[in-house]
């Protein structure tokens, strides 16, 4: 009897498990992004185990200066691989001060989004990079970071023997900020070659300096004092830079030209 018990179970359980696979490789809408807002959970909790030299990019077209509110921009998130099946993913976009999600999302070819729109993921595994779009928030929320998780298959049908690659974008802040927020900081000379002054406005003793090239990767981050203002430059590029200068809740943002 036992036994007859058992073998019903073992029949129920199949295709329990196969729709559980078939909506995994759908994507999955819950938190699987591995950013702080999900607590670092990823694809990883169910795949693991396999090897296929996995890289992942997460690409805007949000300009360096920053986002404005209210404004739809092209996001596209590729996992680079080699061998393998299939891939998959999963991404969000988080406020730094407190990793909420913000703005939405909206599906592009192979993606689909969650019920607030505040997610998105693949629908099937043929593909390894996905374009979409993100509004951003219709009010200036500060920093706002992409978080992305991605896995490579091996077309086993299971979850073993796979790879999970997770990645982040430096912090994008909005154009729109508040005269009370911004931050006036004075730099000189520009365009230079070795060192670079800020001089910080009265009342501000410490700040964090973040250059950012052209296509809006973070190219180098510094800290200055009000007594110790200068900065070594001589390790950039020659090219033009945004130099966003934070210090509290104020930010400020002006262009840099490196010789």
């Amino acid at each position: 009897m036992k036994k007859h018990y058992f073998f019903k179970f073992v029949l129920l359980l199949i295709p329990v498990s196969a729709f559980l696979l078939m909506s995994s490789s759908g994507g999955r809408t819950d938190g699987r992004s591995g950013s702080p807002g999900d607590s670092s959970v990823s694809c990883a909790t169910c795949h693991s185990g396999g090897n296929f030299s996995s890289s992942l990019n997460i690409t805007t077209d949000i300009p360096a200066s920053g986002y404005n509110t209210n404004t739809a921009y092209n996001v596209t998130v590729t996992n680079n691989s080699t061998g393998a099946s299939g891939h998959g993913f999963q991404l969000v976009a988080e406020k730094t001060a407190n990793n909420s999600k913000t703005g939405t999302f909206a599906a592009g070819s192979g993606s689909r989004i969650n019920g607030t729109a505040d997610r998105i993921t693949h629908t099937g595994d043929g593909q390894n990079s996905w374009s979409f779009t993100w509004t951003s928030p219709a009010t200036d929320e500060g920093e706002v970071k992409f978080y992305a998780a991605s896995v490579a298959t091996n077309g086993n049908g299971g979850t073993s023997g796979d790879e999970v690659v997770t990645t982040s974008t430096s912090g994008n802040t909005a154009l729109g900020i508040s005269e009370a927020k911004r931050l006036r900081f004075d730099m000189y000379p520009n365009p230079s070659t070795d060192n670079l002054t800020i001089q910080l406005p009265s009342g501000s003793e410490k700040a964090t300096v973040k250059f950012y090239d052209y296509i809006g990767k973070l190219a180098l981050t510094k800290t200055v004092f009000s007594a110790n203002d200068k900065i070594n430059v001589e390790s950039l590029k020659s090219g033009v830079y945004i130099l966003k200068v934070i210090s509290e809740d104020k930010i400020g943002s002006q262009k840099f030209i490196k010789n």
